[in-house]
């Protein structure tokens, strides 16, 4: 078995009927660990307080010009377009280890799934019409095994001249034809030729594929089945090509995302606008919170507000994980994490409600159940299944609460039970289920988790990014330390390359913001 190599003949890949998939998972700690741990951290970026208020700074950071906005042309769009996407797709290689190409598959009873089932089955039956002539038609026959040779001859790498010499002698179009105007072209021994290349060229997961082929007889389904699991070897050598050039782009992925932003930059002024309102925000907030401290009583009556970079931009990052995806855009900054930062914030809330669930039940009944840690992971499993989907729109919240109140009461009585003990009485029983669904509405251990969880993310901000161990978790989160843990250093991973790529951007934004005095206020490093 010949193993694939990367694709050489480029123009020959298709595309057409492609789609790009990425796992449901969010990135995962090892997908990223690479990248970020040879990052260094903010700091790179974060300069002293003269380097953020001196008048020199690089082309990637150059103050926003006061002059009238430049009318964009049609092209300048359309290449900051690709300059997006091919950003997009390289990031995506990179960070995602199970990002990979699949072929595109119409719905079966959509109409375009319909008409190319009727297209394709016309062709078909034509084909074994002509062949079934006396004499036969072997025009289409020659033209498919035409195409056949040339998608073999794309899967070769430059170093195969043996069997790229002996592809193209036996599939000839012109020898074929010659055979073909003396009836002695034999199109079963042409098939055969080409399913034993194919054997040679495959992936060993079409080995399968291969056999089923051998055992075809009827010529039109042979050719039928033959271009089916070429399509499929053609994404079988781009998924290997995309795994070829992800330790390539993992080594030069912080580069290249920069040079391509600022391409999009001087394309298109206005592509920071978002993220300077992002972290804009931030720096507010901060202002306001540090005023509210100064006038507390006992604060000194010289202390005015200071704000560090670090702080502003760490807590930028924070607000993401309160963000309304759907109706809220993102910061141009973090288009490319976008998918990533959602699903980890729908994870997070829903670990969230499991906390809660977990806490509001030890409160009441946690006498009870003391020392069997077998039905609190019971519980946690039951509570998880049936929060499975509650970022959806159509998620009924309330309704998944009680099913989870009663699934409770029925697994602590039956734990009970088993010990020889008196079961929950009613009264107990209606008022947890009462407890537990009063988190929909707001319940304050929601807020106290909330806050936590806060808590541990800004903590896990904090470290250097080299650091492999996680910060303390707070109490109360025990339940969801694993889940919290890992998520947590998703996160970190996200932000840490973030900030590697846009460093210079945010430190142009941040030395607007915090060091050009504002009615007095200036900002320390």
């Amino acid at each position: 078995m010949v193993s694939l190599c990367p694709l050489r003949r480029r123009n020959k890949m298709p595309f057409n009927d492609e789609k790009l998939s990425v796992n449901d998972d969010p990135l995962s700690d090892s997908d990223s660990s690479r990248i970020s741990e040879s990052a260094a951290s903010l700091s790179d970026y974060e300069c002293s307080r003269q380097s953020f208020t001196s008048d020199s700074s690089s082309k990637s950071s150059s103050p926003a010009s006061t002059s009238p906005p430049r009318v964009v042309t049609f092209d300048e769009v359309m290449a900051a377009a690709r300059n997006i996407s091919n950003m997009t797709l390289a990031h995506e290689i990179a960070v995602n280890e199970n990002f990979h190409v699949r072929q595109g598959a119409l719905p079966e009873n959509s109409l375009a799934g319909r008409v190319k089932h009727v297209v394709h089955q016309a062709f078909w039956d034509h084909l074994e019409a002509e062949l079934s002539e006396d004499p036969p038609e072997y025009e289409h026959a020659i033209k498919l095994f035409e195409e056949i040779r040339e998608t073999l001859l794309s899967f070769l790498t430059p170093g195969g001249n043996r069997l790229r010499t002996q592809i193209g002698e036996v599939l000839d179009p012109d020898l074929i034809r010659q055979q073909a105007e003396h009836n002695a072209v034999d199109i079963q021994g042409l098939a055969s030729y080409v399913i034993s290349t194919m054997g040679k060229l495959c992936a060993p997961v079409r080995d399968d594929d291969i056999k089923e082929l051998k055992a075809t007889g009827n010529i039109v389904e042979l050719l039928r089945q033959i271009f089916h699991v070429l399509d499929l070897m053609k994404m079988d050598m781009v998924n290997f090509t995309i795994k070829s050039l992800r330790p390539h782009l993992q080594r030069q992925l912080v580069d290249y995302e920069r040079t391509k932003f600022q391409e999009i930059l001087e394309e298109t002024p206005s592509a920071l606008d978002v993220t300077k309102e992002w972290i804009k925000e931030s720096v507010n907030e901060e202002l306001f919170s540090l005023s509210e401290n100064a006038s507390s009583p006992g604060a000194g009556s010289s202390s005015r507000p200071s704000l560090s970079p670090t702080t502003v931009l760490n807590n930028s990052y924070l607000k993401l994980l309160h963000w309304d995806y759907r109706k809220k855009e993102l910061p141009e900054t973090l288009m490319t994490d976008g998918t990533r930062l959602q699903k980890l914030t729908e994870r997070l809330n829903q670990l969230k409600v499991i906390s809660c669930l977990s806490l509001i039940t030890n409160n009441m009944v946690g006498t009870l159940i003391e020392g069997l840690p077998e039905l609190s992971d019971r519980l946690k499993r039951i509570s998880t299944i049936l929060l499975e989907g509650m970022h959806k729109e159509t998620f009924n919240l309330q309704e998944a609460l009680n099913s989870i109140g009663l699934q409770t009461c029925v697994e602590v009585n039956k734990s009970l039970a088993e010990r020889d003990l008196s079961t929950l009485s009613p009264e107990i029983q209606a008022n947890l289920i009462g407890q537990l669904s009063s988190i929909a509405e707001g319940n304050p251990i929601c807020s106290l988790i909330d806050r936590r969880i806060h808590l541990y993310m800004k903590s896990v901000l904090s470290l250097p990014s080299h650091q492999k161990c996680m910060p303390p978790m707070p109490g109360g989160l025990t339940i969801i330390q694993p889940e919290l843990e890992t998520l947590g250093s998703q996160y970190a991973n996200i932000v840490n390359l973030n900030k590697q790529v846009y460093g210079p951007f945010y430190a142009n934004i941040l030395r607007k913001l915090l060091f050009v005095e504002e009615g007095g206020r200036t900002a320390e490093n």
